[in-house]
């Protein structure tokens, strides 16, 4: 089955920001679009949410911790009640603006600190498990692809969630199969080493970690962050590559 690929777009905060968003979407299969509490605002999300129906890109909605300030990428300890309807709040502003457009959120994508947090911790991962399974339309589960899949798909199922399990572009990886965090030094891939890692999940479904060791991972999508200038840059290579 091919790979699919998706970005995270709707992350800027003016409407010139969205130039680059659509310079891309031609070019993925999914968005993952950004619902105001990492990134974002209602005219962006709009605008993206416009240019993904042009452009027939499937969407998800890509909720994370009330973190404007730090971009989502700052850990922050919530009761699991409110983490759940903090989750579920911002599905629903994008599924509300959705539906004025004629558009279908599909899937649910966490972002940074909270995508981190819960593919560590259980208790997070089963909150935001739970706030998906509560809303009142289906929607996937797109979570990280590691030697846990079975495990996680397991969890899911308890939740009668289907997975979408993604794998990173641009990102490092350690021998766990985690991504490396982004304040080592080589978290982020340069464009040739993107490139590399993408045509070797493509051919053999495998990933290089930091040390050198070589570990399987089972993806139904790879994902090519909107904030990285060289993996935006090089996406029409990442298309031709898993085509």
């Amino acid at each position: 089955m091919r790979l699919l690929l998706n970005c995270d777009l709707g992350e800027g905060s003016d409407v010139d920001a969205t130039y680059h968003d659509e310079q891309v979407m031609p070019f993925i299969d999914q968005v993952n679009i950004a619902c105001g509490m990492h990134a974002g605002n209602p005219v962006v999300m709009k605008k993206t949410l416009i240019s993904a129906r042009s452009n027939g890109v499937t969407v998800g909605a890509h909720p994370s911790y009330p973190d404007r300030d730090g971009f989502g990428r700052r850990s922050m300890e919530l009761p699991v009640e409110e983490l759940i309807a903090v989750v579920q709040y911002q599905i629903a502003a994008l599924q509300g603006m959705a539906k004025n457009l004629g558009v279908q959120v599909r899937y649910v994508k966490p972002h940074g600190a909270l995508y981190n947090d819960m593919m560590a911790h259980s208790r997070i991962r089963n909150a935001v498990m739970q706030a998906i399974s509560e809303n009142c339309e289906t929607l996937e589960f797109m979570l990280q692809a590691t030697p846990f899949a079975d495990e996680h798909k397991k969890e899911a199922d308890l939740f009668g969630l289907d997975v979408i399990f993604e794998a990173f572009a641009d990102r490092c990886y350690d021998d766990r199969g985690a991504l490396v965090a982004r304040t080592e030094h080589d978290a982020v891939h340069n464009r040739e080493k993107m490139l590399r890692q993408v045509k070797q999940l493509v051919e053999h479904g495998t990933v290089t970690t930091r040390s050198g060791t070589c570990i399987e991972l089972r993806a139904d999508s790879i994902c090519v962050h909107g904030d990285n200038v060289a993996a935006i840059e090089a996406i029409a290579e990442v298309r031709t590559l898993i085509t």
